[in-house]
């Protein structure tokens, strides 16, 4: 699901909404098991993560939610608006992130209602995130193997993130 409107944070050279949406589609392409989400890229104003569960939530009230964050972003949840709200309509899985280890991002949210229930990946950390591969095409780094190559393809064509190719 790409992120609408972010109420907190400003996207150097943000391509904007539809945008995101359609690297999404050719991120997923051809694999039946996803499907692109336009829930928050498709509605006006602030796109807050409780908001999100609670459509997404009374449009498949059967289906279990699953917020998969960063280590980075999960230690932050206890500012993040109606945070218990989020915990309570989603599980939330973090994935480590170099410098904020497990025991940290416990500590940050530890008395926050539904903290408890938080799920570690075990599994060994991949540093990549949208941040570093903006970055590394900003700098005309490549950025094969970081994202899949529709997506990459796309990044090229429409000059996104200072690429300097296509229109953008």
């Amino acid at each position: 699901m790409p992120m609408g409107e972010a109420p907190h944070r400003e996207v150097d050279q943000d391509p904007g909404g539809a945008t995101r949406a359609r690297l999404c589609d050719r991120a997923v392409a051809g694999d039946p098991r996803f499907a692109v989400s336009r829930v928050e890229t498709g509605r006006d104003g602030p796109s807050f993560t409780a908001d999100t569960l609670t459509l997404v939530s009374a449009e498949f009230p059967e289906d279990e939610l699953v917020l998969i964050l960063g280590a980075d972003q999960a230690s932050t949840l206890a500012s993040w608006h109606e945070s218990e709200t989020v915990l309570a309509l989603a599980r939330v899985v973090v994935a480590s992130r170099e410098g904020m280890e497990r025991e940290a991002v416990s500590r940050c949210l530890h008395g926050l209602a539904g903290y408890e229930d938080l799920e570690f990946f075990d599994m060994p950390r991949v540093d990549v995130s949208s941040s570093l591969v903006r970055t590394r095409v900003a700098e005309g780094l490549p950025i094969r193997y970081l994202v899949p190559a529709g997506v990459a393809e796309e990044i090229e064509a429409e000059g996104l993130y200072g690429s300097g190719a296509g229109g953008g």
